[in-house]
């Protein structure tokens, strides 16, 4: 109920049936053809982000302290506003800003500071009406509650602005009509591939029943901005933060791209004087590189954005245990009946470091583990996260994530860190692309290593919040200082 004051109608709030028709609109949104498609097309944003922190190094002529968060959240945020709507709100551009952006940006730490109040959410709807509401919100001494009550005010105006700015713009933005685009509007660049132009589009060409309302497509809108933004900023930083501390695995990674994209000029005939920094990589060809994959599988796992969510049942239910425990009565159960309305906490940091399952080294970061030992990419099945080809076989046994049978449920590679079964995260396969350019297009150009004497803390509030320690830091503040400089040859 919360989640449906804050985003909307989006598939994020919704439930049973209409939960289903939302996802059935969406999922061919997020199919691998969308996105071998769309990633050349929103390759400059990954490259815009190269040249901005690229300058910054060249103006001091060294190596310089660059705090990444603030540019990764810039990054993240413009590509999931094109990818996802077709619009840019020139996130990259240091001198602009968008008060959509700028609620974004404040949503998650906004939330967690009056999570406490969450449960409270659905009396206060059931029992007062909306400007008792307000008056409440008003009236009580709680900053939070009235900073959020902005920020959803600011979300549900700016995305209806730009939901009637694209239905306008699908309309005219054709090679043919000569009229210029909207500003922000970049939908006639992506040719339509945006995730916003085919659900509208395929909105439009669906029959009454599963046509979804005005107000479930604004709620795609938020949801699909704030989903693609928090966590996978957290993730690209965790990432950078990882390849500083450990130089081995970044010149491992850079030299595995710089041999790929090498490869990839010579195989296509590519101009000669091109620098392979460059040559842009397609879809199928960037995913399936092994180090890469494997760095931000192992990352995902030990480091998920997200350590934790909730689930409430919908109908009494009984709970399956793989091993069973001892109840408060001393007997052992195999099972546990779950009744209608109990919230179902998920750890998913537990699930993804439970050492029956991922072996007795489940907490250490190792990216071998999704490698065989000649250095290839372990294959999966489909129903895990589609990395096979169509004639493959899964291997099963042996492979992370799957020890004498037992596995989890996860949507990517039997980890939970983008949830299983019918909620899962739908665009999964979109964050990890995304990671992958931005990863790729950065440890080309530039080499990252931990500052002196900074030290750089992780907090778990829910989502993980790098902060730096005190003295050098407030321990409070999120940020994410990295000394950066060019690459150098000795840098393979």
């Amino acid at each position: 109920m919360g989640n449906k004051i804050i985003f909307g109608e989006g598939l994020i709030s919704t439930l049973g049936e209409q939960h289903k028709k939302q996802r059935k609109m969406l999922n061919p949104v997020f199919s691998l053809a969308n996105m071998r498609i769309l990633l050349p097309i929103i390759q400059p944003i990954a490259d815009k982000l190269r040249d901005v922190l690229t300058s910054q190094v060249q103006e001091s002529r060294q190596c310089k302290e660059i705090d990444v968060l603030p540019w990764m959240t810039r990054g993240t945020l413009e590509y999931i506003s094109q990818a996802g709507l077709g619009y840019s709100f020139n996130a990259l551009e240091a001198t602009k800003s968008h008060p959509y952006t700028e609620a974004l940006k404040s949503l998650a730490p906004t939330s967690l500071g009056i999570i406490m109040l969450r449960p409270l959410v659905p009396v206060a709807i059931r029992n007062f009406s909306l400007n008792w509401r307000n008056k409440l919100i008003d009236w009580l001494p709680i900053k939070g509650l009235k900073k959020m009550r902005e920020i959803v005010r600011v979300m549900d105006r700016s995305s209806r602005q730009i939901f009637q700015e694209k239905k306008d713009a699908l309309g005219k933005n054709t090679p043919d009509t000569g009229e210029m685009p909207v500003e922000g509007d970049v939908g006639a660049r992506l040719l339509g591939k945006d995730i916003m132009s085919i659900l509208l589009n395929a909105n439009t060409a669906s029959e009454d029943a599963d046509r979804l309302t005005e107000a479930e497509i604004l709620g795609q809108m938020n949801t699909i901005i704030f989903a693609g933004f928090e966590t996978t900023t957290t993730a690209i930083c965790r990432i950078l933060y990882i390849l500083a501390s450990n130089p081995e695995v970044q010149a491992r990674l850079r030299s595995e791209l710089r041999e790929a994209r090498l490869a990839y000029k010579a195989a296509h005939g590519l101009p000669e004087e091109q620098r392979w920094e460059d040559v842009q990589l397609p879809y199928d060809a960037l995913v399936a590189l092994p180090y890469l994959d494997a760095v931000v599988r192992e990352t995902l796992r030990v480091h998920p954005p997200t350590s934790l969510l909730s689930r409430v049942t919908r109908q009494p239910t009984t709970l399956p245990l793989q091993y069973p425990v001892r109840a408060a009565s001393g007997e052992k159960v195999s099972s546990v009946a779950v009744p209608e309305g109990t919230t179902v906490i998920i750890s998913i940091l537990a699930a993804n470091h439970n050492k029956d399952v991922w072996g007795e080294d489940a907490s250490v970061w190792k990216p071998e583990r999704w490698l065989t030992a000649s250095g290839e990419r372990i294959r999966f099945s489909h129903d895990l996260d589609g990395a096979l080809g169509e004639n493959q076989e899964f291997e099963g046994e042996g492979t992370p994530g799957s020890k004498t049978g037992v596995k989890y449920p996860g949507v990517y590679a039997s980890m939970m860190t983008f949830i299983g079964g019918g909620r899962a995260c739908i665009g999964f396969k979109f964050a990890e692309m995304e990671m992958k350019q931005i990863i790729t297009a950065l440890i080309s150009t530039l080499h990252f290593s931990l500052p002196a004497n900074k030290e750089i803390y992780w907090k778990i509030n829910g989502l993980q919040v790098p902060v730096v320690r005190p003295p050098y830091g407030d321990g409070t503040t999120p940020a994410v200082p990295l000394d950066v400089r060019l690459v150098r040859e000795s840098d393979f």
